[in-house]
């Protein structure tokens, strides 16, 4: 059974932010040729290059599998 206060303290959170601004130039040119390597051989080489390269797991996951959830480009 959860805990009746966290739940509430859960409910009162503040909402989180899926989309925040990349600060890391060096890191979104990484994913950025990451998505390359996918669109061109396919997403194992590309889940291999991002490791290869110490990008989060987490990022990984939301990069290649969820494109709806990449940070859109500057344009």
């Amino acid at each position: 059974m959860m805990n009746v206060t966290l739940v509430q303290s859960l409910e009162s959170a503040p909402p989180l932010m899926l989309f925040q601004q990349r600060h890391d130039e060096h890191s979104s040119a990484i994913v950025e040729r990451g998505l390359t390597v996918q669109s061109s051989f396919n997403t194992v080489c590309a889940i291999e290059y991002l490791k290869s390269h110490n990008v989060h797991p987490k990022v990984i996951e939301r990069v290649l599998l969820h494109p709806d959830q990449r940070r859109k480009a500057p344009h």
